[in-house]
């Protein structure tokens, strides 16, 4: 299957962001070692593929907050088929299927986004000033020979940690400012990456499902140092690409984990004093505004009268008595 369709819209975007930068005046020489309007063109070029996957984050929180409150179902299943993987595998698909939840939802948004990253590779890769289509996917001689020279404090954007002395030596650049820029934008990337899983997993908690947890695992330990050997090939624009969608997802999640808080669940040990008071019930959904219910108004207590004491006088000695007789 040809992904041409993909570099031509990966093009196209970082194209017109380029032009509307350099419209609006954003200089395209070197300021501070760093042409700013291609670094804007990939910084919007990831704020433009959230826009357009931001229905996907949300069908994913959805997804999350049905994962979370199944887990006492969860559990209880897998109390019932302890020692039996298959059984205990079939009716949790048939919970799933029941109460229409996808384990996997959770993983969409990043795997949509695999596309556009290896479509951001391959075009940055081939800005090579001896490359002979700099005309391929939409781009003028022009505009090629201005993004192969583009830089980030002096290390073009098309360089990266393991890039030869020849490749360096066709970018003008100077192998360790190549080195050191790519290799604090790796650690930037580990890191950004390490702690947006990390953010979701603090608000909602350990999936009780082995599977989920694994997924979970994968992404909070296993992406993060993955990254540590990859990102050696990655172009700096790549990762420059990656910091800025990790760091456009901090913001998203901590946006939507305090709008939409997740919801307290009865899985608390025993005798532990719970995290969050008991609270009014709220309507409107995930994408609704909360509303507390309304509560019904408390009746007035009566008021108490004491009796007398036993022995004490009353209050009024003449109230009650019967009139004496004049004779």
């Amino acid at each position: 299957m040809s992904l041409d369709w993909i570099y031509y819209a990966i093009s196209w975007i970082l194209l017109a962001w380029h032009g509307a930068w350099d419209a609006i005046g954003v200089p395209d020489a070197a300021v501070i070692g760093t042409n700013w309007a291609w670094i804007l063109a990939i910084v919007f070029l990831v704020v433009t593929v959230r826009v357009i996957l931001f229905p996907v984050f949300v069908k994913q929180i959805k997804s999350q907050r049905a994962m979370q409150a199944l887990q006492p179902q969860v559990k209880a299943l897998q109390e019932k088929h302890k020692g039996d993987r298959e059984t205990l595998q079939k009716e949790m698909m048939e919970l799933y299927r029941k109460e229409k939840a996808n384990p996997l939802m959770g993983c969409l948004p990043m795997f949509l986004q695999i596309p556009v990253f290896l479509g951001l590779f391959h075009v940055l890769r081939r800005l090579d000033p001896a490359n002979g289509g700099k005309t391929l996917y939409g781009w003028t001689v022009g505009q090629f020979e201005s993004a192969s020279a583009a830089k980030l404090f002096t290390a073009p954007i098309a360089g990266k940690f393991g890039s030869t002395a020849d490749e360096l030596a066709r970018l003008g650049a100077n192998g360790t400012t190549v080195k050191v820029i790519a290799g604090i934008l790796v650690l930037i990337m580990m890191g950004t990456t390490y702690l947006t899983s990390r953010q979701m997993i603090l608000k909602t908690g350990w999936a009780e499902d082995p599977q989920q947890r694994m997924i979970q695992k994968l992404m909070l330990y296993g992406i993060p140092l993955s990254l540590l050997i990859s990102g050696a090939i990655f172009p700096i624009g790549v990762i420059i690409y990656w910091v800025t969608n990790n760091l456009f997802t901090l913001g998203q999640q901590q946006w939507v984990l305090r709008k939409f808080p997740p919801p307290v669940t009865a899985t608390s040990k025993p005798g532990a004093s719970p995290r969050n008071p008991v609270q009014p019930v709220k309507t409107g959904g995930l994408l609704g505004r909360a509303k507390a219910a309304p509560q019904a108004p408390a009746k007035p207590a009566a008021p108490k009268v004491a009796g007398p004491k036993p022995g004490a006088k009353p209050a009024n000695p003449k109230k009650g008595r019967p009139a004496k007789r004049q004779g």
